[in-house]
């Protein structure tokens, strides 16, 4: 209560506007308007809390089931080949981000069984070498990824590309590389029968349904490589993939590309991007429309007040003061409804795993059908600099809402108010 005294009088009467009047039918609705305008602004915020959680969650989910088979950065060279691997390899450890490096062959092919015929891109891989830089390995469902072998051509293929060929394991494929031997008769593309020895599940259809590894050595013979194309690396924070790339530029040989994880599923990134971006402004404007609530509000309680104010206009008190009283005044609903919004958004986002298989339990429904998406459960990944962003946006909306009715209120003319009092 101390502290409230030392208060401006323009906090105290503004405080005092805010709290719910009894003394007439009036007085309450206006302070039931004040608390819908409070309500809106709170759930407005939360959803957008919420919304932009999830968004981060399905992000951060599939981008880590990218990375599950891809490398964080990519080293190749111009030509397709890249004879001195090792020393490129034993140079970009110089840099104390990378923590993994590992050869490879990247090429175009095409696999057929039977009367069907399947577009793949093959990655020759060291099954000994690759744990190193991505985690395919672990994605084997069936077989074994070490069991891929120099010279024996077996391949390991993805959940969806197997399913597609109708094989399974120590089925038979047949593998047509894209270049060709020239014969008499024409230009035949060179094919190579390969065993299945395993199948991946990494849980992103794309790579699942178009992916296929192979031994080193084989993918060499098999597309007529005398090394592999280059070297693919580790890093320890992928996010920080593309400053280490730019510093890699600078230490590694000019005829060498770098490219990173990022940059190999731009379009994806660039559309979720964009999405969340969409998805902040329409939840925004659900804000605004709570937080521009507080103008009808303000302007209800400037003319109600009217008599008052006049009152404090002849004991003194400047336009300015009285201004200040309905800033406070929305100001106030603003931060509380803020507030409450956060709390409720933070905690709805931190408890989403429970919350969402309550109310399919409820329902009896699922909300992501394991038929229909790979993801089975929803996921949130709550930031807090996107809390603070939206706090702040519904904190200054609620600020911009208080100026016109404050500005208003400065303007009433003592007399012409006392006049019928």
């Amino acid at each position: 209560m101390s502290i409230l005294k030392n208060l401006p009088f323009e906090w105290l009467v503004g405080l005092r506007y805010t709290r719910a009047g009894k003394r007439s039918a009036r007085n309450s609705f206006i302070s039931f308007i004040s608390l819908i305008s409070m309500a809106g602004i709170a759930l407005g915020v939360a959803a957008l809390i919420v919304v932009l959680s999830v968004m981060n969650g399905f992000q951060k989910d599939v981008r880590d089931r990218m990375l599950s088979v891809l490398a964080h950065i990519e080293v190749f060279d111009a030509s397709g080949a890249m004879p001195n691997w090792e020393l490129v390899a034993k140079e970009a450890f110089q840099n104390k981000e990378v923590i993994g490096a590992a050869p490879y062959v990247d090429a175009q092919a095409m696999l057929v069984r039977d009367d069907v015929l399947r577009g793949v891109a093959v990655r020759g891989v060291l099954p000994s070498e690759e744990p190193k830089v991505s985690e395919v390995a672990s994605k084997v469902t069936h077989g074994s990824f070490n069991d891929l072998k120099a010279g024996e051509f077996n391949i390991v293929l993805g959940v969806e590309l197997a399913r597609a060929l109708g094989v399974g394991i120590g089925d038979k494929v047949m593998l047509l590389a894209a270049q060709g031997q020239v014969t008499p008769a024409g230009v035949i593309p060179r094919n190579r029968q390969f065993t299945v020895a395993g199948i991946f599940e990494a849980g992103h259809y794309e790579y699942d349904s178009t992916l296929a590894f192979i031994h080193l050595d084989d993918a060499e013979k098999m597309f007529r490589q005398s090394s592999p194309s280059g070297v693919r690396l580790k890093i320890t924070d992928m996010l920080q993939a593309p400053q280490v790339v730019q510093q890699l530029s600078t230490t590694l040989p000019a005829n060498l590309y770098l490219r990173d994880w990022s940059q190999q599923n731009s379009n994806w990134f660039a559309a979720v991007k964009t999405e969340k971006r969409m998805m902040f402004i329409i939840l925004t404007l659900i804000i605004a429309v709570a937080a521009f609530n507080l103008v009808s509000t303000l302007v209800m309680t400037v003319t109600d007040k009217q008599a008052d104010i006049a009152i404090l206009r002849t004991l003194g008190a400047s336009p300015a003061s009285i201004m200040k009283i309905f800033m406070v005044q929305g100001a106030l609903v603003g931060l509380i409804g803020t507030a409450i919004g956060v709390g409720l958004g933070v905690l709805v986002a931190l408890n989403i795993d429970v919350i969402v298989p309550f109310m399919e339990r409820l329902l009896h429904v699922q909300f992501l059908p394991k038929s229909i998406y790979v993801i089975t459960e929803l996921p949130s990944d709550l930031r807090w600099p996107d809390v603070g962003t939206i706090g702040g946006v519904a904190v200054v909306l609620a600020f911009l809402a208080t100026l016109y009715p404050s500005w208003w209120a400065a303007r009433v003319k003592p007399a012409e108010a006392l006049r019928y009092e």
